[in-house]
């Protein structure tokens, strides 16, 4: 504890040594040099013996009275020092020095023992000085002063804490006195290039995570799909369900074949079934039309266009009243011909003879049953169609300058017409409103112009479009261009048509086809509430 301490001894200089000179009673003893100690100087250890310090005290106090002794006998001597400060360069005794109160009037060892200030050898502060900037000193926390560290290094009376201090000393060796530590500036900021560094190495090593992560991804859930099952097949399964004719064409390789049965809806994949082919070496096709299903296996597939059983003698058949875009899809799916060469055919109308005043191919293919060659092209095909239709007007007594306006007003009774007793009525009425002014209000013309050729009812919106050109609810006369392909009864009843005062026609019974025909519109509206009760009796006709 601080009160237990005597302060006269730790101030004072010396060691062990030296205070051990002094005998128990205070009387000097000869030091190491020969020297005695004066028993002023030891009175404080009086009863007890004398430690290292109060000896060196001692001896210190002797060496300073000698000394003052010595200018005393120079001054006696003469003066020798005029002009000096005798009081400021004579040694003064111990007895005479000030008593410390404060901590920088402390020997330097004593006032690290009161602080708590760490000293450190010349290797240790070198080593501390090279370290502090990356904050590895060794024991850090022992170079600063127990003031700096807890704010308690000095107690209420200026004694300084004996606690607080020793906590500072812990680094402390205890060597010979030397200036205490200067204070440590403050600590440098951490080397960042190592933090940086390893910033970077894990960076690269996330992006190669990421990439190795996007390469293998699609692999595992490829595999994962495929263990799974969840991964929806390129190739169906079974020998097929529906019906279905393919055409295989004079020149067609492999890849061809593969092509027609994909878009035919045989196969789901051509290229599974190509590869299959390709497996096959041995396996040749014949040009022709074969009977297949829809949605057989590639396995399945192969197998019944190698049975000679499947192959039969193919067709198009287009019935009175298709549209083009109907046949050019049987075409294609018959023919085993492409969409586009089939649709680039039909554009060139330079190829099959046409009046000048023909705009489509609409109206000119005759309605028959045309045999499938595997060696044709969609253009041989066309102008078998239209050569066949121009037989047929001949037959019928058309003259060739007649052929444009016959085609275009029998394809309006094709599709307006139900029984055939009925088409040369129909066309008399049409023959009548023409003759008359009138306009032919006919569903069959206004739905063909909304792309429909497959109904002939309207809504009132459709009927009030006057932006459709096939209106013929707007726009007076025939429909611009043929609305179908009509056979040889719709020819037959354009030129040959019935007699008849008739302006209007309605189909009363859709199942049998009866037609009521109307002279006057009065007439006209008890026909049309006897379609309306029909339609009421069969609400789910259709």
């Amino acid at each position: 504890m601080a009160d237990d301490l005597d302060w006269n001894a730790i101030i004072a200089p010396g060691n062990d040594a030296e205070r051990r000179n002094t005998t128990s009673d205070g009387t000097a003893t000869p030091d190491a040099r020969g020297g005695a100690i004066d028993p002023r100087d030891a009175q404080s250890t009086a009863g007890r013996p004398m430690s290292r310090r109060e000896a060196r005290a001692a001896r210190e106090a002797a060496a300073a009275r000698e000394a003052a002794a010595a200018p005393a006998a120079a001054d006696a001597a003469g003066p020798s020092a005029v002009g000096r400060d005798a009081d400021a360069t004579a040694p003064r005794a111990s007895a005479d020095l000030p008593i410390a109160t404060a901590p920088e009037d402390l020997h330097p060892e004593v006032h690290a023992l009161l602080t708590g200030e760490l000293r450190v050898d010349d290797d240790a502060r070198a080593a501390a000085a090279s370290g502090a900037g990356a904050g590895t000193a060794p024991h850090d926390a022992g170079v600063r002063s127990a003031d700096d560290a807890t704010g308690r290094g000095h107690g209420a009376d200026g004694t300084g804490g004996a606690g607080d201090g020793g906590r500072g000393g812990r680094g402390g060796r205890g060597g010979a006195s030397r200036p205490p530590r200067e204070p440590r500036g403050p600590r440098q900021k951490r080397r960042r290039g190592p933090l940086i560094a390893g910033i970077v190495i894990v960076a690269v090593v996330l992006a190669v995570g990421v990439s190795a992560y996007t390469f293998a991804a699609p692999k595992v859930q490829q595999l994962v799909s495929a263990i799974s099952g969840s991964q929806e097949p390129d190739d169906y399964s079974g020998s097929g369900t529906s019906k279905v004719t393919i055409t295989i064409k004079q020149g067609d390789i492999g890849e061809d074949v593969a092509k027609t049965l994909q878009r035919s809806g045989v196969v789901k994949d051509s290229k599974v079934f190509y590869k299959l082919l390709l497996a096959s070496p041995d396996v040749q096709f014949q040009p022709g039309s074969y009977s297949l299903k829809k949605k057989m296996s590639s396995k399945s597939a192969l197998a019944a266009l190698q049975d000679k059983d499947n192959r039969v003698q193919a067709s198009i058949v287009i019935p009175e009243g298709t549209a083009l875009k109907d046949i050019e899809a049987g075409m294609v799916s018959k023919a085993g011909l492409t969409a586009a060469e089939v649709s680039a055919a039909a554009k060139d109308l330079s190829a099959y003879g046409l009046p000048s005043n023909a705009t489509t191919l609409e109206g000119w293919l005759f309605p028959a049953t045309y045999p499938i060659n595997p060696g044709w092209t969609a253009t041989q095909y066309f102008k078998s169609m239209v050569d066949t239709m121009k037989e047929h007007l001949a037959a019928a007594g058309v003259a060739e300058a007649d052929q444009e306006h016959v085609i275009v007003f029998a394809s309006l009774v094709q599709k307006e017409a139900g029984l055939a007793a009925d088409y040369p009525k129909v066309a008399r009425v049409f023959q009548n409103r023409l003759d008359k002014g009138m306009k032919l209000q006919s569903d069959a013309t206004v739905a063909y112009g909304t792309g429909n050729t497959h109904t002939v009812t309207t809504t009132d919106a459709e009927r009030a479009d006057a932006s459709n050109k096939y209106n013929t609810y707007v726009h007076d006369g025939l429909p611009p261009a043929p609305i179908s392909n009509p056979g040889d009864i719709a020819i037959n009843a354009v030129t040959k048509m019935a007699t008849g005062n008739w302006e209007y026609f309605v189909t009363v019974n859709l199942q049998t086809g009866e037609t009521v025909f109307s002279d006057t519109y009065a007439q006209h509206l008890v026909a049309v509430k006897q379609f309306q009760a029909w339609l009421r009796a069969h609400p789910d006709y259709q």
